[in-house]
C-alpha cells in the first residue's frame, strides 16, 4: 500500500466526527460523492471523479466502503487507502456512460445486499458530482429507503484542521509564493498571456527542492485591462501591452491541500485610481486579518474590512473570503463559512480561510488576498509574498 499523508488513527478520528454528525441528523448511512470528502475519510486520491463513485459511511460499520469503477477500485482504492478489500466494491465497465445501465443500479444492489435497503440515507444533494440521474436511479434501486439532504455534512466536520493538515497547508503556502513569483517574473510588455500561465503552472507542479506540488483545483485566473473587473477569466495567447493592470489568482497545493493567493500587477505606472484602490484594499485586508481570533464571527471579520472601505466611499457586494483546504476541481473552497454579512460562524483555532477582498469595477479590478489559519489568539498567514500592488 502506498504511504498515506495521515495515520490510520487520524482517519478514524475523522470518521468518529462524521458519525457523530450523522447521529445528530438522524442518518443511518451516508453516501459521499464529493471527491474531497471521499479523500477526507479514506485517503483516496485519484482523477476518477469523472465517473460515478461513492464512499459509504454506515453507523454500524467501523470502516467506510468505496464503490467505483473496477479499474479504480482494486488497483486504486485498495492499494492507496486504509480500506481492506472487503470494503471496496467495483462495477463493471459496461456501466460507464451507458444508456441502459447506471453505476447507481450497482450501488443500490450492494447497499441492499448489505442490509441497508430500508435505512435512512444522507446524500450530498448539491455536490457537483451527484447528478439528477444518479439520484433518480438510486431511489429506484432502493424503494424502501428514505433519503435526506446531507450536503456539506463532511465539509463542516473538516472545517477545523488537524495539526497534520496545517503542516500540508504551510507547504502549499511555500509553493504559492514560488508560483506567484514565477508569474510576476514572466509578466512583461510583449509577453503572451499563455506563457505567463505556463510559468505559473510549472512552478505549481515543481514545488520546492524538498517537495513537489499537486495539480490545482482552479487554473490560474488572469483577467487584465478592461476585463480585470471580471475575476474568473483565464488566459489566451494575446500579448500584454504597456499600461496594463491585471491580477493573478492562483494557489499552491500539496497532498490536495490548497493555499490560494491573489496579487495585482501594473505594467508601468498605474492610474491614480488603481493606486488609490490598491492602497485601500491592502488597508482593508490588513484590518480584516487583524480582526481574526477565536470567538469572532465571520461577519465581524468582514465588518472590519467594510469599515475601512466605507470611510473612502466604497462598498463591495460580494463576500471577502471563504474556508479553504482539501479539495479537487472545480473549486478550492470548502462551501461552508464565508466572510460576509450574516455569516455568524464563530472562528475556532485551525479553521483556514482565503481572504480575498477584490474590488471589481467596469473597466478595471484590484485584488490582493491572503490565506490564513485561525490561531489560539489571532491568525497565521501561510504565504510570505508581500501584500501590495506590484509595479513592473
Amino acid at each position: 500500500m502506498m504511504r498515506m499523508p495521515f495515520t490510520k488513527e487520524e482517519y478514524l478520528e475523522r470518521l468518529k466526527k462524521v458519525k457523530a454528525s450523522m447521529v445528530e441528523k438522524g442518518i443511518d448511512v451516508l453516501l459521499i460523492s464529493d471527491p474531497a470528502n471521499m479523500n477526507y475519510v479514506t485517503g483516496y486520491d485519484a482523477w476518477s471523479f469523472y465517473v460515478h463513485q461513492m464512499v459509504v459511511v454506515a453507523l454500524d460499520d467501523e470502516m467506510p466502503r468505496f464503490m467505483g469503477r473496477y479499474m479504480d477500485a482494486f488497483c486504486g482504492a485498495v492499494k492507496t487507502t486504509w480500506l481492506d478489500k472487503d470494503h471496496v466494491h467495483a462495477y463493471s465497465d459496461d456501466h460507464v456512460q451507458s444508456t441502459t445501465k447506471h453505476p447507481m443500479d450497482y450501488m443500490a444492489k450492494v447497499l441492499t445486499d448489505l442490509g441497508y435497503g430500508n435505512k435512512r440515507f444522507g446524500v450530498e444533494m448539491d455536490a457537483y458530482w451527484f447528478s439528477a440521474m444518479a439520484y433518480e436511479r438510486l431511489k429506484a434501486g432502493l424503494p424502501n429507503a428514505k433519503f435526506v439532504n446531507a450536503h456539506n455534512l463532511v465539509n463542516w466536520v473538516k472545517i477545523i484542521k488537524s495539526d497534520a493538515e496545517i503542516e500540508l497547508m504551510r507547504k502549499a503556502g511555500q509553493i504559492v509564493d514560488l508560483a506567484m513569483k514565477a508569474g510576476v517574473d514572466a509578466l512583461k510588455v510583449g509577453a503572451r498571456q499563455c506563457d505567463v500561465a505556463a510559468a505559473i503552472l510549472h512552478a505549481q507542479t515543481v514545488g520546492t527542492p524538498e517537495f513537489g506540488g499537486d495539480y490545482i483545483s482552479i487554473v490560474p485566473l488572469m483577467p487584465s485591462g478592461e476585463t480585470a473587473g471580471a475575476p474568473h477569466l483565464t488566459w489566451d495567447d494575446s500579448r500584454y501591452t504597456a499600461g496594463t493592470t491585471m491580477y493573478i489568482e492562483i494557489a499552491g497545493a500539496y497532498k490536495r491541500y490548497h493555499c490560494p493567493m491573489c496579487r495585482t500587477i501594473s505594467l508601468g505606472k498605474p492610474s491614480k485610481q488603481v493606486e488609490e484602490v490598491a492602497k485601500i484594499t491592502v488597508e482593508g485586508l490588513n484590518a480584516a486579518l487583524d480582526a481574526v481570533k477565536p470567538g469572532v464571527t465571520c461577519e465581524e471579520v468582514e465588518a472590519a474590512w467594510r469599515k475601512v472601505i466605507g470611510k473612502y466611499g466604497y462598498a463591495k457586494e460580494s463576500r471577502i473570503g471563504y474556508s479553504t483546504g482539501l479539495n479537487y476541481p472545480p473549486d478550492w473552497g470548502e462551501h461552508t463559512a464565508s466572510l460576509r454579512p450574516g455569516d455568524k460562524t464563530v472562528l475556532q483555532p485551525n479553521m483556514t480561510f482565503h481572504c480575498i477582498p477584490g474590488m471589481y469595477f467596469d473597466d478595471f479590478g484590484v485584488s490582493i488576498s491572503h490565506a490564513f489559519r485561525v490561531t489560539e489568539n489571532g491568525h497565521e498567514e501561510f504565504a510570505k509574498f508581500p501584500k501590495e500592488l506590484i509595479i513592473k
